[in-house]
C-alpha cells in the first residue's frame, strides 16, 4: 500500500516536479488513507498484549487549531506536515527496535512503510517560490504505549493531512 501511494504519485509527474492532483483532486485515496490507517491502529490494538517500550519514542502531537490552520500557507501546512511525519517515521523506527512480538512488529513495518511514503511524498511537492517562511519544531511527546504511534498516525491522516490536501484541492481541481 505504501509503494501504491508512492507510484500513485510518479504517475502523475510534471516538468520534473510531483503534481498532486491525483490525491488531492480524488477523495476517494485520502478517506482510502484514513481506512487503513484505522486498520492498522485496530489490528495493533489486537495483538497481544504489546509490552511497554523500554525507551521511549517521541511522537509529534498532532492536534490543531482549524482556525489556525486555515490562516497558514500551504507551504507552511507541507512543512509542518513534513516534520511531524519525520518525528513519527523516527519514532516507528525506534519502536521497532525494541519490539519482538511478530504481530507487533509486522504492524509497525506497515506503519513505517505508510509514513514513510507520505513523508517522501510530500517531499516532492513543489510550489512556486514565495515568501521564505521559518521551519518548524513541532511539539511533542513521549511515549511508551505502541498503540500510541499508531493512534498518532491515525490522527495526523484523519486531520492535518486530510485538511492540507483538501486545501490544496480548492487550487488545483476544477
Amino acid at each position: 500500500p505504501g509503494l501504491l501511494l508512492l507510484t500513485s504519485f510518479l504517475l502523475h509527474m510534471e516538468d520534473g516536479r510531483a503534481s498532486p492532483t491525483r490525491l488531492v483532486c480524488d477523495n476517494r485515496l485520502i478517506q482510502k488513507y484514513i481506512g487503513e490507517a484505522k486498520d492498522m491502529e485496530k489490528r495493533a490494538g489486537q495483538c497481544q498484549v504489546l509490552p511497554a517500550l523500554s525507551c521511549p519514542v517521541v511522537l509529534p502531537l498532532v492536534d490543531f487549531s482549524l482556525q489556525q490552520w486555515k490562516s497558514k500557507s500551504n507551504e507552511t501546512k507541507r512543512r509542518e506536515i513534513l516534520c511531524d511525519l519525520a518525528l513519527l517515521v523516527g519514532a516507528v523506527a525506534g519502536a521497532q527496535g525494541q519490539v519482538t512480538q511478530e504481530c507487533g512488529a509486522r504492524q509497525l513495518g506497515q506503519l513505517y512503510r505508510h509514513a514513510n511514503s507520505f513523508l517522501l511524498l510530500l517531499q516532492t511537492f513543489s510550489w512556486e517560490a514565495g515568501p521564505w517562511e521559518p521551519g518548524c519544531s513541532p511539539r511533542f511527546m513521549e511515549q511508551t504505549h505502541i498503540t500510541g504511534i499508531f493512534l498518532t498516525y491515525r490522527q495526523l491522516v484523519q486531520g492535518k493531512l486530510r485538511f492540507f490536501f483538501h486545501d490544496l484541492a480548492k487550487d488545483l481541481c476544477q
